[in-house]
């Protein structure tokens, strides 16, 4: 039965995660918009890093999940509306912020979702990681002129790259594929260098900076030791951005470092549901313009029936990994 016809039916295929490691793909009855939500009809829906820990099965995890869930990066046709909805239509494209996206459809509030120009028809477009760069970039103040070191050129380090290369910025990428370096290069870096030798790499940007270090140093890993690097890049009264999602446990920090260099600490993840959504219409935007093309940045792709190696290959980064979609259609 495809999609259609399940539809007729009142059902819907979902991916539940059964236990660490295991999904299963199910049938199950189409969820219905409650006042101010909509249904969407996906196409298809991005897969986060965040999703990697759970998916590994901590103490704190609690199998099986929901039907969809874990899936936020969706985007697809509303096609169904609650009670009390304006502003959006039945047929519309969007992008939406939901939280059960690993299904063929999704429930959203109205105020999560942002209808997706003509220009995009037939494109994916997750919306979640998408305004996330958008969002940090803008915490981030990044200047004409300035240099900037990115560390973990991934999905977010290669747009983060491309937004402050566009802005007139000098960007030195760290990363430590050659893969993504030459993504980096693609998106306009002017220096990059592999994230081997830890002293090595600050001797490198002591260097190519005369001695200053860097206006602003993004770190996009989530890790301790690239969060330790960091640091290190950011000169006096310098500018450095936590984008990395350091969601596995306690971190250390060199406050002797931060305190003798007075830099501005910003932690540039977001949870206020206005600002998420204000983050992918600006991407939404980004994108019409071609001040950002997401598209060859999106290396992988995989049926639903597939998620599971969807997020292993999320999770083992093989050589030319970015970014992996799970697509319905």
């Amino acid at each position: 039965m495809d999609i259609a016809a399940r539809q007729r039916a009142g059902l819907m295929r979902a991916a539940i995660v059964t236990g660490p490691g295991h999904i299963s793909v199910e049938t199950c009855p189409l969820p219905e918009p409650g006042p101010g939500q909509v249904r969407v009809k996906l196409e298809g829906c991005g897969v986060c890093a965040s999703n990697l820990t759970p998916w590994a099965g901590p103490d704190w995890m609690t199998f099986p999940t929901e039907a969809g869930g874990l899936g936020h990066e969706g985007w697809g046709i509303v096609d169904a509306i609650g009670p009390d909805v304006t502003g959006i239509r039945t047929g519309e494209r969007v992008a939406a912020l939901s939280y059960h996206a690993y299904a063929t459809h999704d429930i959203a509030d109205v105020s999560m979702v942002a209808s997706l120009p003509k220009e995009l028809d037939g494109k994916p477009f997750p919306g979640e990681p998408l305004g996330c760069a958008m969002n940090i970039f803008g915490r981030s103040n990044i200047e004409s002129g300035e240099t900037v070191a990115i560390v973990g050129i991934g999905f977010l380090g290669a747009l983060l790259t491309r937004l402050a290369a566009a802005a007139g910025a000098r960007v030195i990428a760290i990363s430590r594929r050659p893969y993504s370096l030459g993504v980096a290069r693609e998106m306009g870096a002017a220096e990059t260098i592999p994230m081997d030798d830890h002293w090595q790499i600050i001797e490198s940007v002591k260097t190519l900076t005369g001695g200053k270090f860097c206006d602003c140093v993004i770190e996009a890993v989530g890790k301790q030791w690239p969060l330790d690097l960091a640091g290190e890049l950011t000169k006096e009264r310098g500018r450095l951005i936590i984008a990395g999602y350091h969601q596995d446990g306690p971190r250390q920090i060199n406050m002797q470092l931060w305190n003798w260099r007075g830099l501005d600490v910003i932690n540039a993840h977001e949870r206020e549901p206005a600002v998420y959504i204000k983050g992918i219409r600006d991407a939404i935007e980004a994108v019409r313009q071609g001040r950002i093309d997401p598209q060859p940045l999106y290396t992988h792709i995989y049926p639903l029936e597939r998620l599971d190696d969807a997020l292993n290959t999320t999770r083992d980064r093989p050589d030319g990994f970015l970014k992996a979609l799970v697509k319905y259609s």
